[in-house]
C-alpha cells in the first residue's frame, strides 16, 4: 500500500516518528508521500525524506490555508525549490474556503501559478479542496487537455463531482479515514467510482479512521482505509492493495 498523503513530519510525531514509520512498514505501507504546507514545514519534511530514502517522498507546494499577505514570497521559495532538486509532486495546493474567505483571489492565483510550474516540471499536483469544489474546477478549466494530472486529496464529494473529476481527465481521488465515518455518506459514493481512480491516503495526523477516531492518525492506518474499501467493493484486501498501489506508482512515477 502507498500512503499518498501524510504529514508524518509534523510536530505531533516528534516523540515517536521512528516507531510510527516502523508501524507503517509492519502494516504493509511500502511508500509514504509527504505533501508540503509552506516554508516553515520544509526543514522537517526534508529531514524525514533524507532519513528514509525511497520510502518517504517529499512534494513541494504552498497550502491554501498558508496563503496570506506574504504569499508571493512563499511562492518564490516554492519556485526556488523546484529549480534546486527533483520532487515527486507539486502540493499540497488548492483552495480552502472553510476557515477563511479573505484570500480567495490570492488562493486561486497561487493555485494556478503552481499548476503552471507542475506542467513546466512535468509533475502531478496534490489538490486540497475544502468548501471550494466549484471554485477549484473553474480554476482548473484553462488546463483541461494540457496533460495536467494529479489527485483530489481527501475526496468527500458527490457522485456527480466524482464524475466531473474523471471527465476532466488525468485525476484520481484520495480516500482516507473519512470513508470509515458512519455519518459521512462517502462509502455510498465511493462504491460507484471505478477503483482505478482511487488512491489510499491518511492525511496524518488528521482524519483518523474508525475505530481510532478522535486520536492521532498515522500512516499505519492506511490499512484501515484499505480494509474499508475491500468491504465497499466486496473484494479482497489484496485487490485493493494491488490496484491502489498501481494507481499511486503510475501517478507519482515511484
Amino acid at each position: 500500500m502507498v500512503d499518498t498523503h501524510s504529514h508524518i513530519y509534523s510536530e505531533e510525531f516528534d516523540t515517536d516518528r521512528g516507531q510510527a514509520i516502523q508501524r507503517a512498514k509492519d502494516a504493509g505501507v511500502s511508500h509514504i508521500i509527504l505533501p508540503n504546507v509552506d516554508s516553515e514545514t520544509l526543514p522537517q519534511m526534508l529531514a524525514l525524506e533524507t532519513k528514509y530514502p525511497q520510502y518517504c517522498f517529499a512534494a513541494i507546494g504552498l497550502h491554501p490555508t498558508s496563503i496570506k499577505e506574504n504569499y508571493k514570497e512563499e511562492l518564490a521559495i516554492i519556485k526556488t525549490e523546484l529549480e534546486r532538486r527533483s520532487w515527486i509532486a507539486v502540493g499540497e495546493i488548492g483552495n480552502d474556503l472553510y476557515w477563511d474567505k479573505t484570500f480567495l483571489n490570492e488562493q486561486i492565483i497561487a493555485f494556478q501559478q503552481q499548476i503552471e510550474w507542475a506542467l513546466e516540471y512535468n509533475l502531478p499536483v496534490i489538490i486540497h479542496v475544502r468548501d471550494s469544489f466549484r471554485e477549484t474546477m473553474q480554476a482548473l478549466q484553462p488546463y483541461k487537455n494540457s496533460g495536467l494530472r494529479g489527485v483530489f486529496h481527501s475526496f468527500t464529494g458527490s457522485v456527480e463531482e466524482a464524475r466531473e473529476i474523471i471527465e476532466f481527465g488525468g485525476f484520481l481521488m484520495g480516500i482516507n479515514g473519512i470513508v470509515t465515518f458512519k455519518n459521512s455518506g462517502l462509502a455510498a459514493v465511493v462504491e460507484q467510482i471505478d477503483m482505478k481512480y482511487l488512491l489510499l491516503e491518511t492525511d496524518s495526523p488528521y482524519l483518523t479512521p474508525a475505530p481510532h477516531r478522535g486520536k492521532r492518525n498515522e500512516s499505519a492506518y492506511t490499512l484501515l482505509v484499505a480494509n474499508k474499501l475491500a468491504e465497499i467493493f466486496n473484494c479482497s484486501l489484496q485487490q485493493i492493495d494491488e490496484q491502489t498501489t498501481l494507481n499511486a506508482k503510475s501517478l507519482f512515477a515511484i
